[in-house]
């Protein structure tokens, strides 16, 4: 294998094995422990429009069971033989041999061909290789997967830095489909910025980074960022308190044909703001399709993290949607949906285990117990926020404390002993959450 080069090595392990391309993305994926690759991805490293960078060799090869030096070594002869072909492309074209009778012509036809070569050069001058685009790519999924689990502060710097950097290299010049690549690494960094602005309650500034986002999903026509874009704009309006519009947006959003969770996801954000709005039957309708859609889900997210839907997630937006449509049988399905979430969020990996849904869903947990006239199982939901620190409590959450402390004070509790109580110990977080802090909060939810 010593002369072959990285496309045909990995066609020759596969075969060997009788596997698919997207066998082996799910193998890599198994040994990586996430589901960033796809079999597409693969057929771009057969082909060699994309050359796997080290960190993609290493599993590529645990994957096949080979020494990873013996993709190295294909690697090197790839380049090697990118490095000739190079050469060749950007030598300047040689003065053509003078025409018989003709003589006028030759000096016309080697400046167009001097032209030609002074392109080449042009386009050997880019400024990102597929080394550069994957790294991009690999630590993009990985921002992506630990913002939900970790604070802000640790990954904000990196967003913006990754961001700004990806803004640098597109004013510079690639290969066209590495420029692809830049456009939708910008397009989701733009998104994980967006979402930077949400937790913190600059909902104007999250708008701007969506915007952008699209734009960049735009160049693309990527179908997944375009639906996922619509989801984070339906969240922006949804908590600036125009849930009719929040509503519309999640509409429109499922018209982009795109795999994965999106589809559960936009039904969701949909059925939401429709309980908001007083429309119970559409509410409940789109809270079934939700339903549905997660049933037929047919392929995978691109990226985890931020940009997939999971169960315990829909769960908990189930639940807020059910005690906004209200009545005792509605609040007795939210609670369950709260419980479900909580137990989901509890069992997975600590990376997908984000605080901003657990504390939403116990919020909610709380509140159903609350409109059920439970003051003591009220109490007893709410320790998991209150004795929680307020440093890792996002606007949204913030907001959620706010309101069922309004609730508290209600008539109906008869200014109780207990209720008085727990509405000021939410007011005392509400205020501590609010005040600036080192460490911004978590995810909106």
């Amino acid at each position: 294998m010593g002369d072959t080069g990285i496309g045909a090595l990995l066609v020759r392990l596969r075969t060997a094995r009788g596997w698919s391309q997207q066998r082996v993305a799910d193998e890599y994926n198994t040994l990586e422990g996430r589901s960033a690759k796809t079999g597409k991805e693969i057929g771009q490293y057969e082909r060699e429009a994309r050359i796997p960078v080290p960190y993609t060799r290493k599993y590529l090869a645990q994957a096949f069971g080979v020494d990873v030096a013996t993709l190295d070594q294909a690697v090197a002869v790839s380049k090697g033989q990118r490095d000739e072909a190079g050469a060749v492309g950007v030598e300047q074209a040689p003065s053509p041999q003078p025409v018989r009778n003709s003589d006028a012509r030759a000096e016309p036809l080697s400046a167009d061909a001097w032209r030609s070569a002074e392109f080449a050069r042009f386009i050997a001058q880019r400024n990102a290789d597929e080394v550069v685009v994957e790294q991009l790519e690999a630590d993009v999924g990985r921002l992506a997967r630990t913002y939900v689990s970790h604070p802000l502060m640790e990954q904000y710097v990196e967003i913006k830095r990754l961001r700004d950097g990806v803004f640098e290299l597109l004013r510079g010049r690639q290969h066209p489909r590495q420029t692809t690549d830049l456009y939708l690494s910008a397009s989701r960094l733009c998104g994980l910025s967006a979402h930077v602005c949400l937790d913190l309650g600059d909902y104007d500034s999250a708008a701007t980074h969506a915007r952008t986002a699209r734009a960049c999903a735009e160049v693309v026509g990527h179908e997944g960022m375009f639906a996922w874009v619509r989801a984070v704009e339906s969240l922006i309006a949804y908590w600036m308190g125009r849930h009719e519009q929040a509503a519309r947006l999640a509409q429109a959003g499922l018209c982009h044909r795109a795999s994965g969770t999106i589809g559960a996801r936009l039904a969701s954000l949909e059925a939401r703001a429709l309980a908001i709005c007083g429309d119970s039957g559409r509410a409940l309708d789109a809270l079934a399709d939700a339903g549905r859609s997660r049933e037929a889900i047919t392929g995978r997210d691109e990226v985890g993290g931020v940009f997939d839907f999971p169960a315990a997630k829909q769960f908990a937006y189930a639940g807020t949607t059910l005690l906004a449509v209200g009545g005792q049988e509605q609040v007795q399905r939210a609670i369950v949906s709260a419980e479900t979430a909580i137990r989901l969020y509890r069992s997975a990996d600590g990376d997908d285990q984000s605080v901003g849904d657990l504390f939403a869903a116990h919020l909610d947990l709380a509140r159903g117990h609350l409109l059920l006239g439970d003051l003591d199982g009220t109490a007893e939901r709410l320790g998991f926020v209150l004795e929680a620190s307020p440093e890792r409590m996002s606007a949204s959450i913030v907001r959620r404390l706010t309101a069922l402390g309004r609730e508290l004070g209600a008539p109906q509790y008869g200014g109780a002993a207990q209720a008085v109580h727990l509405r000021e110990r939410l007011q005392h977080t509400a205020v501590r959450a609010s005040l600036p802090a080192a460490h911004p909060p978590e995810l909106p939810t």
